[in-house]
């Protein structure tokens, strides 16, 4: 049986009140549960005022078979920004951009470098997906094909070698880490460029792959923060990834969801990231194997 807990984002408190909420308790540094066990779903860190505590928690309990830790988008941002290359640059640029999104964590690990190397290690365990016991889980976009291409080449898990590829914009490696940890996104009129959370202009918007589009669909159906003058006008030029009714529940977090209850995005796909870093709630649901998916499972807090 398993909790699937979605983006923390360095609260700790929340996450301590949330598996207090679901009957775990803390025993010798670790928090446990005797029958059943955590599934994070990625985004430990950035953003968050308690992000060394976050880290703990969470690697305490999977290195104690409490829970099992998937790799999100901050995590992989984190080993490229702190991968030093031959030339004295890094993997990912310290631009401002890039400063603004990591400071939190800059900041809480300034007295404690050990401690945060030893994080960065720890990160290249975190596995890319999850299948278990009849669901499946992932930070951001669930693709068969981008699955089964890291399967054939057992990389459930990635390498500094595999980091490096993957940052070549060219590369198949950098598009499978880029949609399965980041999600997927279509182009949008140059005109309706917009502003995301952090001031960056974007001219591409995600999409909600799981929408399953029968022929056309317009740019309000299909994407996240939609501008308002494109809601009505139909997506041309796009093939949609479709996630059948008949696939297993998959699990996932990363689209900075806004709801006071959290809800089904579809009968087998749940997203699990309610904002917790801007004033939302920290969400989990409850999974029991043999059960229909259902929002009576879902458990949150502030």
């Amino acid at each position: 049986m398993y909790d699937i807990i979605g983006d923390i984002h360095g609260h700790a408190e929340p996450l301590k009140r949330l598996l207090l909420k679901m009957g775990y308790q803390e025993a010798d540094r670790v928090w446990q549960h005797s029958s059943r066990k955590v599934v994070f779903v990625g985004d430990y860190i950035d953003r968050g005022p308690a992000i060394r505590e976050t880290l703990q928690i969470v690697k305490r309990m999977t290195e104690s078979g409490h829970a099992i830790a998937l790799m999100g988008n901050h995590e992989y941002n984190a080993l490229a920004y702190h991968h030093r290359l031959v030339d004295g640059t890094y993997l990912r640029k310290h631009s401002t951009k890039h400063m603004k999104q990591h400071a939190q964590t800059l900041a809480q690990f300034f007295f404690h470098q050990e401690e945060w190397q030893e994080y960065l290690q720890w990160f290249y365990t975190l596995p890319l997906f999850l299948e278990l016991d009849g669901i499946r889980a992932v930070h951001a976009c669930w693709d068969d094909a981008h699955i089964d291409w890291l399967k054939q080449r057992n990389m459930q898990r990635i390498s500094p070698q595999f980091l490096i590829k993957a940052h070549r914009r060219e590369s198949l490696e950098y598009t499978i880490i880029d949609e399965t940890l980041k999600g997927k996104e279509v182009d949008i009129p140059e005109m309706y460029a917009w502003a995301d959370k952090d001031g960056n202009i974007r001219k591409q918007n995600r999409i909600k792959w799981w929408s399953n589009p029968d022929g056309n669909l317009t740019y309000g159906q299909a994407l996240f923060n939609c501008p308002e003058p494109l809601l009505e006008k139909n997506i041309v030029d796009h093939k949609f990834y479709t996630y059948p009714d008949t696939e297993p529940p998959i699990f996932l977090g990363h689209y900075w969801l806004e709801a006071e209850m959290p809800e089904l995005q579809r009968s087998n796909v749940i997203c699990l990231d309610y904002s917790i870093a801007k004033d939302g709630i920290l969400v989990a649901y409850r999974w029991n194997k043999g059960e229909e998916i259902s929002p009576i499972n879902f458990v949150s807090t502030k």
